[in-house]
């Protein structure tokens, strides 16, 4: 008979007895044993480990490895949307993809190593025609989302006083017990996600669990050497609002790993289309730029380091998942509004997202005052100045270049005395036919874009350039119920406010702001 290590799955199965599985040379392991063993066969073969991860390769991915070679309980640190839950779930991937339990065993139990009072009883009772079942690696994670109701029972388990009756057992017997979810992880991995969330009295319940193995229930000690993999998840924001990690639970936690926000906005890009869920449909009725993708990032980006956002809360990678979505929803619709077949995603769909960004930041007092919506047009404009310098001159450098044209004074001469309104549900042929009155637009972005540019193409990057003259104040543009005015800057000074200030003008609120709470 071939030895067990190289049986496919499909021979495992066949083994259907324990006497088989003696016969095929199966020997237990624990699961950190088995996760290490995985882990350097794949680190040998430069297998990707934990695929679709991007950002961690030189940080958490090399310290999540090291813990596992050293066979530690894991405990992932960081903000919200940094990948902690997805992180632990692939570890699933670094378990065997069957291992044998006794058939009808509550705790997983190996045939060779029983745990249970039934196992045990089960294998004395037929030997080696004890029936043995085989366990996918999905079926060993078990994830728990701390809250504040969840009880010892929930976890560890509960004496039955329906079994101790119907069995005439006493509490005192192990066969009376309803086993929490722990126990049933027996032989995988168990997650506990927002760890500080539970309470303090239960977080004590696993110390025993977690240094010696055994546990107790209502006051009767049983004696359960489980074999599990821990992985946990803390929020340090929570460590000071909702609760916190008591010091022996955090002492027998082996390794704390701390994760973090995507360092480039080309990683960001990465997440955002891997996780953005974009229909076919909406794929064939709309059709994007990496532009597009660039403003959703870097209004991440720019929350992180704005006045208005509480920094310990974080930004979550949702808020560009999201906002992504809603740009190309936003198309979808003005599409089907129009009884078109296909569109070009605008700027107008950029700025139409507010909605995805209003509820995934956290305000300081300052923001709250100025209201989510507002703090969320101005991270837009914020985003959408910075990329525009990527594209096209900087305003400020052109006023002091006296030896060569100023490329955009054809454009703010014309709106000396005219304005336009780019309206968001406007069809492809009127929006064009509104870009195209503006002369000298269309030359300027020909001049400073070297792509290729088609039809629809170009009117993106005219609108772009609109948008990003205003956010440089070269032009005005104000907001109207259904879309943007474009018009001079001066006239603008005595009607509405234009949204999206520079930073300056951030800094002289938030000053006045202090002054008066004084």
């Amino acid at each position: 008979m071939p030895s067990y290590a190289s049986l496919s799955a499909a021979e495992l199965q066949q083994l259907t007895t324990l006497g088989q599985l003696k016969a095929s040379g199966y020997q237990p392991r624990s699961v950190k044993q088995e996760l290490r063993d995985n882990l350097i066969q794949k680190l040998r073969s430069k297998q990707d480990v934990f695929p679709g991860i991007y950002g961690y390769e030189e940080t958490v991915i090399p310290e999540l490895q090291r813990a596992i070679l050293a066979g530690h309980h894991i405990n992932l640190l960081g903000l919200r949307g940094q990948a902690k839950t997805r992180i632990a779930r692939l570890l699933v991937g670094l378990l065997d993809e069957y291992v044998p339990v006794v058939a009808g065993s509550e705790l997983n139990d190996d045939p060779l190593q029983p745990l249970s009072v039934f196992a045990k009883n089960l294998i004395a009772e037929k030997g080696d025609d004890t029936p043995v079942s085989w366990l996918h690696r999905d079926e060993r994670y078990t994830e728990k989302l701390a809250t504040p109701d969840v009880s010892v029972a929930d976890l560890i388990g509960d004496a039955d006083p329906i079994k101790a009756a119907t069995l005439k057992l006493p509490y005192s017997d192990e066969r009376v017990i309803h086993f929490g979810l722990i126990p049933r992880a027996h032989r995988g991995i168990f997650v506990i996600n927002e760890l500080p969330d539970l309470q303090a009295r239960i977080q004590v319940s696993l110390f025993n669990i977690l240094q010696e193995g055994d546990i107790q229930i209502r006051g009767f000690k049983v004696r359960l050497p489980l074999d599990i993999q821990f992985v946990f998840t803390a929020n340090p924001e929570d460590y000071t609002n909702r609760g916190s990690i008591v010091t022996p639970l955090k002492d027998r936690i082996d390794a704390q790993i701390i994760t973090h926000y995507p360092k480039s906005l080309e990683i960001g890009k990465r997440i955002t289309k891997q996780e953005a869920r974009i229909r076919e449909e909406q794929r064939g009725l709309v059709t994007t730029n990496d532009v597009v993708h660039d403003l959703v990032e870097q209004v991440a980006i720019e929350a992180r380091g704005s006045e208005f956002v509480d920094a310990k809360s974080g930004v979550s990678a949702r808020l560009t998942i999201s906002a992504y979505e809603q740009v190309i929803a936003a198309a979808e619709r003005r599409a089907l509004l129009n009884g078109e077949n296909h569109t070009y995603v605008r700027i107008a769909d950029f700025l139409g997202a507010v909605p995805a960004v209003t509820g995934k930041v956290e305000l300081v007092y300052e923001g709250e005052q100025e209201g989510a919506g507002i703090v969320a047009e101005k991270l837009m404009g914020k985003a959408l100045r910075t990329q525009f310098l990527q594209y096209f001159p900087d305003p400020e450098k052109t006023k002091k270049q006296k030896d060569k044209p100023n490329p955009y004074k054809p454009v703010q001469e014309w709106f000396g005395s005219r304005t336009i309104d780019l309206l968001h549900d406007a069809s492809d042929e009127d929006y064009r036919k509104v870009l195209n009155v503006v002369p000298g637009l269309k030359d300027m972005v020909q001049q400073s874009v070297p792509a290729e540019l088609s039809k629809d193409n170009l009117h993106f990057w005219m609108e772009f350039a609109l948008h990003g003259m205003a956010e440089h104040s070269l032009i005005s543009r104000n907001r109207l119920t259904a879309g943007a005015q474009f018009k001079d800057l001066l006239s603008s000074m005595f009607t509405m406010p234009n949204f999206g200030d520079d930073d300056d003008d951030d800094e002289e609120y938030l000053s006045s702001k202090k002054r008066k709470r004084r």
